[in-house]
Parts: C-alpha cells; sequence; structure tokens
C-alpha cells in the first residue's frame, strides 16, 4: 500500500538566547558525533507550534491539555445553558466521572477541600494527570450533562466515551493523546518532531549583568541593586519532522481537514519559536533554509549529514557555517538517495540568499506560502479529495 509521509527538514540559525532550558536553567545540550551541540527539545518546539496555530486555526479545530477539566466543562455547561450555572461544577463532574476521564482528583485539589481552602469551594473537579480533549469533545461533554439534567436520565458510559474519542482537534491528531484512565481513548500521533541539534559543536556561554537600583543612583549612592548571570548560546540548528498523513487522515476522517492540517503544521513548525527568556535575548529569527519531501516508504532524517560537526568556513570575504551546512544537508540527501534507492516523490524548497543555494537542486525553489500551498495540494490529490 503506497503511504504519504511528509519529512520537514529546516536549517534555523538562532543567536545568542536561552529558548530551551535544563532544571538548573543552562541551555539545553547533547553529545553527537562527540562533540556537544546545542539543543532544543521536541516538547519544547511542539509546544510553540501548538501555540502558533491559535493564529491561523479556528478554535474549534483545536484542543485544550489542563488537569483543571472541570473548569473547562462547568464553563461551557454555564454557557450552553445559563440557568445551570450554579449546578455546572457539579454536572461537570459528573459526566467526567461518568466518562471514566476522570477516576480520580488530583492530590491538590483533595488536599485543599480537607483544609477548606477557598480554592475547593469551586467545587471544580481536577484530574491527577493533563487531558487533552479538544474543545468540540468538551462542548460535547457539556451538551450531554445538560440534557441528561434536563431529562432526568442516567449518564451512558459508552456514550460519553464515544463522545470523548469523536471530533478530534488538529493538534491532537498531530500530536497524539494517552489517557491512562481509558488507554481505548489513546491517539496515535501523526507527527514525528526530532530533538533540534546544532550542525556545529558548541559551549555555552555566561552574560554576567547587574541592575541599577534607581533610588540609590538619586542619592549618590554607588554599586548594583543586584548582580547575577544568565547562560546562553547560539547555533545553526538543524530541525526535523515527519508527518505521517495517512495517520492523520484516519484520525482527523475528511481529505480537506486533513490537508488544512498538514497546511498549519507547515507553517506553524517553520515559523515558531520556543519562548524561553525571548525578552532578555530578542533571538527571534526565521529559517535559513526549508527542505520538504514527500515519501512512500517511511520517515528519513538527514541529520547524519551533521554527525561530523560543521566547522566554520571562509566564503570569500564572510565566514560561517550557514553554507557549509546546506551542502553537506544536500550531500547527505543525495548520499541516502543512491545507497537505497529510495528517492522523494517530490521535494519543495525555500532558502533564504545564496548561503543556501546548494539545496535548490534537490526540488522545486518558491516562498514558503506558496511551498505550503503546494504541499497542501499534492496532499489532497494523493488522498482523492478536493483540494481546499
Amino acid at each position: 500500500m503506497t503511504r504519504t509521509i511528509l519529512d520537514v527538514h529546516i536549517l534555523h540559525t538562532v543567536p545568542p538566547s536561552n529558548i530551551n532550558r535544563d532544571d538548573s536553567g543552562s541551555p539545553k545540550t547533547a553529545i553527537y558525533g562527540g562533540v556537544r551541540r546545542a539543543r532544543v527539545s521536541s516538547q519544547s518546539w511542539k509546544r510553540a507550534v501548538r501555540l502558533a496555530f491559535r493564529r491561523t486555526l479556528d478554535d474549534s479545530q483545536l484542543g485544550e491539555r489542563t488537569k483543571r477539566i472541570g473548569e473547562a466543562i462547568a464553563a461551557r455547561i454555564a454557557d450552553l445553558d445559563p440557568e445551570l450555572k450554579d449546578k455546572a461544577s457539579a454536572l461537570a463532574a459528573e459526566v467526567l466521572k461518568a466518562s471514566g476521564l476522570v477516576k480520580k482528583e488530583a492530590a491538590a485539589k483533595k488536599e485543599a477541600a480537607k483544609k477548606g481552602k477557598e480554592s475547593a469551594q469551586s467545587g471544580d473537579i481536577e484530574s491527577t494527570y493533563l487531558l487533552f480533549l479538544s474543545h468540540r469533545q468538551q462542548e460535547n461533554l457539556a451538551r450531554a450533562a445538560i440534557e441528561a439534567e434536563r431529562a432526568g436520565a442516567k449518564l451512558d458510559t459508552k456514550q460519553l466515551q464515544k463522545l470523548a474519542d469523536t471530533d478530534h482537534s488538529i493538534d491532537i491528531a498531530m500530536f497524539g493523546r494517552m489517557l491512562a484512565d481509558v488507554p481505548d481513548l489513546n491517539v496515535d500521533a501523526a507527527v514525528q518532531v526530532a530533538h533540534a541539534l546544532s550542525v556545529h559543536a558548541v559551549d555555552n556561554e555566561f552574560d554576567y549583568y547587574t541592575a541599577v537600583d534607581d533610588r540609590k543612583h538619586d542619592n549618590q549612592e554607588t554599586g548594583a541593586g543586584m548582580i547575577g548571570t544568565v547562560e546562553f548560546n547560539s547555533s545553526t540548528l538543524y530541525r526535523y519532522a515527519a508527518i505521517d498523513v495517512d495517520r492523520l487522515h484516519d484520525t482527523l476522517g475528511d481529505a480537506a481537514a486533513t490537508q488544512q492540517a498538514v497546511e498549519a503544521f507547515l507553517r506553524a513548525f517553520t515559523t515558531s519559536m520556543p519562548s524561553g527568556k525571548r525578552n532578555t535575548f530578542a533571538n527571534g529569527t526565521r529559517p535559513d533554509a526549508v527542505l520538504v519531501q514527500l515519501r512512500d516508504t517511511q520517515p528519513i532524517n538527514l541529520i547524519g549529514a551533521f554527525e561530523e560537526p560543521v566547522q566554520e568556513r571562509q566564503f570569500g570575504d564572510r565566514s560561517g557555517v550557514v553554507a557549509a551546512a546546506a551542502e553537506k544537508l544536500a550531500e547527505h540527501a543525495g548520499d541516502i538517495e543512491q545507497a537505497y534507492g529510495d528517492p522523494a516523490v517530490a521535494t519543495w524548497v525555500t532558502h533564504v540568499g545564496s548561503r543556501t543555494a546548494a539545496l535548490a537542486p534537490l526540488g522545486e525553489v518558491m516562498p514558503l506560502p506558496e511551498l505550503v500551498s503546494a504541499v497542501g495540494t499534492r496532499v489532497a490529490d494523493r488522498l482523492g479529495g478536493t483540494p481546499a
């Protein structure tokens, strides 16, 4: 059976920054090819993508991941039927427990209830772990609670679980969902996101800073009000993600919705940036190059191009690593194709300036908006749908 896989390869230069920190506040790193590399976790970039979705997708197409699920359902009950506002929290708790989505309240919530804290007075039930439900699923559960209350009927567990397993949002379909208490409602992720790694070796640096007390200055006093350090690095990252279009289509159940999801992901993954320390470093940049390959076999991560770290090189009167990285990526893509006889069905390229021109021969070169549209049209064609 022919598959539809989209590989997304990105070269992205980030100036001094700390966009993804470890537990000590240091920029995350990893050893690859025998040297330390800058690293941005896949979870961090997936979060950035989900936030970017809010700029281009309707609220009804998205989901919410929260422990405060009772609060979310109760708010919808109150909006749908204002007469039930005072009972909304209790009805939300009933529908969540009847569905099996919440079997035990969060420990913190129970403790608050024991102590009679105000936070417990609302009656909003909380789950023990983050629940990922689409906004449409939340509304469907709220409507079921209202209908049962108005009819004086008992809530049907199977029906409620069906409501929680239909109308999946784009972000749930892409990144998956695991419900420990109701594994039948798990959703397999259609998108794989790799940890971003620098194509070259990196050493973290420290910025020593001081903050001046304004009133000390007025009183002719010397010395800083506080001193500290913040750790940072700068790097050219190789970023990779793969979309299993067929799995995405299975979850969303509609070719047009799948096309829209693919296009939304390409825009969001390409242009998003994790938000760590952004006010300190103002590190918002756009990628140097984007390479999208359509395959009919399996995803292929091309990080092997950088197992031997890129060295800074002279290019005329300038130096840097971006041009060398583009050359290595293009060369490795060709080597993989030749060695395994597994060429991409189609390739699209967006690149900035001459430094990344080495990638141009790999596919059709076009600006990002046109690339997104071209990929979406091709996806719709392969799914047998009408391009949106």
